[in-house]
């Protein structure tokens, strides 16, 4: 077998590597990885897929740009040498003298904290990267610094994909309030704007990009990925795939699902990961609001954990949905807050309308709201303005539109109402009240979760609740846990 291993860089995406077969069925092993819950997919069951994400292809020789730290470790241990027939990624360091002054140039409204410039750093100095940031700790400061210096570094133009309507907008306004000229330089770009010529900067959905021709991306020098840890969708690793001459790759997320395959697979589009600073740090600074936790654990009869302990998951959501006890109690605790509260649910129809109708009617004068994936981005724009101003109002919204990218600095209590375990949806939503407020400096999480176990088997949700817990462990988060009766609750 031979021991050595060519490496060419195709473009900013691909390198295509030589090797023997043996050497190249070896990396195939080597970077193919299960997908968790790849049993429960369509494709697996039909037995069109095995299961797997391969990140690098035997046949075509081809793997991301981005994985190419781990290729070299590799072959350190497999004792390949590797020969590089071109240039494939240069590492230029900058002083922290060279970081400021670039800064300052800036003349930025506010000014960065350490963090901030040690990210900003790290992608200048690497060029690509993930950068690794919670929630709240000023991510769109860091894009903005980037974007300037991408703007005297390229010919051509920057592209910022965030997921969201609202993204787009909040991002644009942030801009605005740094000092920029958005209005002469910057284009927005979904459902009822388009990209306006002249314009160097186009901030966009990923959903206006991923069907659009590889030539439309070619006039792009830069990108940066915002809320990155979506980038693992095929639509958006489409959108990466097509930036071949993209020389500058930045993503920014606050939050990674812990499995190997997604850390790997948005490294490869991007770069490494930096993790600049953690959301205890940032509390523990002051620069973060501090949390509070209360698990409120509620109990379900016997009689109602016998008729749903043998029920699949998906029954189980629906039955906490339509449960009245279940949704009173959540009534009552919302009405009964102090503060801005954010009441976060799963779906729609069953469970969320029902919560809006219910405190909306017990509410008396404070201002109830309810923002779901059928309310435009203007809407949840006119909402988020008048939660900042106010004191006391109530948004009940589904999780897809407000526990991931929207910014309510004065936001004190947030209401889990419906049970998850993922990972990234439960710090996304936490980072929702962390920001500090003109009169707040803590912010409460009420994490709801059900005791439905029968004959010693527990149901699902609360199999989901003790995952939350261990999250909060890992992040250094405190909390209370709390049994509720519901029966003897009205």
């Amino acid at each position: 077998m031979s021991s050595v291993l060519k490496v060419e860089k195709v473009n900013s995406v691909y390198l295509k590597l030589e090797a023997d077969a043996d050497i190249r069925r070896e990396l195939s092993d080597y970077f193919s990885f299960e997908v968790p819950g790849y049993k429960f997919t369509p494709q697996f069951r039909n037995r069109v897929w095995d299961g797997k994400i391969r990140l690098y292809s035997y046949a075509t020789g081809q793997i991301y740009v981005g994985l190419y730290p781990y290729l070299k470790d590799w072959c350190n241990r497999k004792n390949v040498e590797i020969q590089e027939i071109n240039e494939i990624h240069t590492i230029i360091t900058h002083t922290a003298a060279d970081i400021q002054a670039l800064v300052d140039s800036y003349d930025i409204s506010i000014t960065p904290r350490d963090y901030q410039i040690e990210a900003f750093k790290y992608a200048l100095d690497y060029e690509r990267g993930l950068i690794l940031s919670p929630t709240a700790s000023g991510k769109s400061l860091i894009s903005y610094l980037l974007v300037r210096h991408y703007l005297n570094m390229i010919d051509n133009n920057v592209l910022i994909i965030v997921p969201t309507t609202s993204l787009v907008e909040q991002l644009y306004k942030d801009f605005k309030d740094y000092g920029f000229d958005v209005e002469n330089n910057v284009s927005r770009n979904y459902h009822g704007y388009e990209i306006e010529e002249g314009k160097r900067i186009v901030i966009s959905t990923w959903q206006s990009l991923y069907k659009l021709p590889k030539t439309f991306f070619a006039d792009f020098g830069a990108v940066i990925g915002d809320e990155a840890h979506l980038f693992k969708a095929v639509s958006l690793t489409k959108i990466m795939t097509k930036l071949t001459d993209c020389k500058y790759r930045i993503g920014m997320t606050g939050t990674l699902d812990g499995t190997k395959t997604h850390k790997l697979v948005l490294e490869g589009l991007f770069g490494r990961v930096n993790k600049v600073v953690s959301t205890r740090e940032l509390i523990e600074k002051k620069q973060l609001a501090d949390l509070k936790i209360i698990c409120l654990v509620l109990k379900h009869t016997e009689a109602e954990a016998k008729a749903i302990y043998k029920e699949k998951y998906h029954k189980e959501l629906e039955y906490l949905a339509l449960s009245e006890k279940r949704n009173k109690y959540i009534r009552n605790l919302a009405t009964a807050l102090n503060g801005n509260t954010l009441i976060l649910f799963q779906l729609v129809e069953k469970h969320g309308k029902e919560l809006y109708e219910l405190i909306r009617n017990k509410a008396g004068d404070r201002e109830v709201f309810f923002v779901y994936g059928g309310v435009d981005a203007e809407q949840r724009e006119q909402v988020r303005a008048i939660t900042e101003k106010s004191d006391n109002a109530i948004i009940v919204a589904s999780y897809g539109t407000f526990s991931t990218g929207i910014n309510i600095r004065n936001l004190h209590n947030i209401i889990f109402a419906s049970p998850s375990k993922s990972r990234i949806r439960n710090l996304q939503s936490i980072g929702r009240g962390l920001r500090m407020g003109d009169n707040k400096d803590t912010a409460t999480l009420y994490d709801i979760s059900d005791d439905l176990t029968y004959k010693e088997k527990k149901n699902f949700t609360l199999t989901h609740f003790q995952e939350r817990i261990n999250i909060y462990n890992e992040e250094g988060f405190a909390y209370e846990i709390h049994s509720v009766d519901l029966n003897s609750n009205g």
